[in-house]
């Protein structure tokens, strides 16, 4: 038996080749990967045929250069045309999803504390940040300029949710912070972003890490630092006293399950589900269907992101798209890990379906598009990764 050729030298080198087929629209649905032994394309000793599944240039874009400091949220675009993400270093960028995946904007020194989260607006072309130095910003995507700042709290804010609040056209803001309570805005264009005051105020009792508007607009999810999550009723908040504190708000329900602190609140698209991922290590999905067939409303306990322990306020995510995700929204969940890796999840039986790696420090926040099967992720090293995932099967 004859031995088998020595390799030539040099390394080898992935050279891609023309698109070979495209769908109506014209972006490529298949390409080509060609493995050279000489770095010469014409030398190829291996052609595989890689189906694609979105409009990304390549299945893995890699977003970077723009943050000096760790990036702590990052969201897709209601359209799903843009991103954006905040950072420690106090800076919001604005990035195109698809080819060139330009950073087309890079607002610095929005606060002198670093921006720990932050929202698009549902009807403006507006982002909402909130920073660790109190203040609650609204920020003119068209321009680049900050429309509003207020002064909200008098701790840290860790996190804000938005929703158009039902039969008033009005969009509510919420916001938790460190000083114990969670407070909600009302914003307008006539008042220039934000309200100076909130129109509620909810006094929780102790730090809150996470907050999240349910599908109607009436309840609001808040997780604080007595692991637990709390549900409050908006119709039925106190009102302040006269000495302008505002008395110990009872909950509606409270959600148990958590051994530590819950790190963020994602609701699910269809609103009957709530994703919560926490120290412990533990990601958790609770039931908060008004009739839920388990008596601790615990639907998922998942497991395989790490929180590690930097005590980092970890994000998760839901799929959006049916088309894309197996003919029903809210298929798959997302959270990052401090082994820099992302764990995806099938929600219906908890299956751990991808481990993701590629950042060289803790996923602090993922994102999934709303259109196509793109998983966006930031982290701790100050970079971004556009993921091409497959699309889903359905359950």
């Amino acid at each position: 038996m004859s031995k088998r050729p020595v390799s030539p030298p040099g390394g080898g080198a992935l050279i891609k080749r023309a698109k070979s087929s495209s769908d109506g629209s014209g972006a490529s649905t298949t390409r080509e990967i060609a493995i050279s032994s000489n770095n010469d394309p014409r030398n190829k000793s291996l052609i595989r045929s890689v189906q694609r599944t979105s409009g990304l240039d390549a299945p893995i874009v890699s977003l970077a250069g723009a943050h000096s400091g760790e990036i702590l949220s990052c969201r897709f675009s209601p359209s799903g045309l843009h991103l954006a993400a905040c950072s420690s270093d106090r800076s919001l960028s604005l990035w195109n999803t698809y080819s060139p995946n330009t950073n087309f904007g890079l607002i610095s020194s929005l606060a002198k504390a670093p921006l720990l989260d932050f929202q698009w607006s549902l009807f403006q072309p507006w982002i909402y940040t909130v920073s660790a130095d109190h203040l609650l910003s609204v920020v003119d995507t068209t321009t680049g300029e900050r429309v509003r700042k207020v002064r909200a709290h008098s701790g840290i804010i860790n996190s804000l949710d938005r929703t158009m609040a039902s039969g008033s056209g009005t969009e509510l803001i919420v916001t938790g912070s460190d000083d114990g309570t969670v407070k909600v805005w009302e914003s307008s264009t006539d008042d220039g972003g934000v309200g100076k005051h909130p129109v509620t105020t909810i006094d929780i009792g102790c730090p809150v890490t996470g907050v999240c508007w349910s599908k109607d607009g009436q309840n609001v999810y808040v997780s604080a630092l007595d692991n637990e999550i709390h549900v409050y009723d908006l119709r039925n908040t106190p009102t302040a006293t006269t000495n302008g504190s505002y008395p110990r708000t009872q909950p509606l329900l409270s959600l148990a399950g958590h051994t530590d602190t819950p790190t963020s609140l994602t609701l699910s698209p269809d609103g009957n589900f709530l994703l919560s991922p926490s120290m412990s290590s533990n990601v958790i999905i609770h039931d908060i269907r008004p009739f839920s067939p388990s008596p601790t409303r615990i639907h998922r306990v998942l497991r395989g992101a790490p929180a590690g322990f930097e005590n980092t306020l970890l994000r998760g995510a839901w799929t959006k798209d049916e088309e894309v995700h197996g003919g029903k929204v809210g298929q798959r969940v997302a959270v990052g890990g401090a082994d820099r890796m992302v764990c995806v999840w099938e929600v219906e039986s908890g299956k751990l379906i991808y481990k993701l790696p590629g950042h060289k420090g803790t996923v602090t926040s993922v994102d999934f598009h709303p259109k196509e099967p793109i998983l966006l992720t930031g982290s701790k090293d100050g970079t971004m990764l556009l993921g091409e995932l497959e699309a889903g099967i359905s359950v």
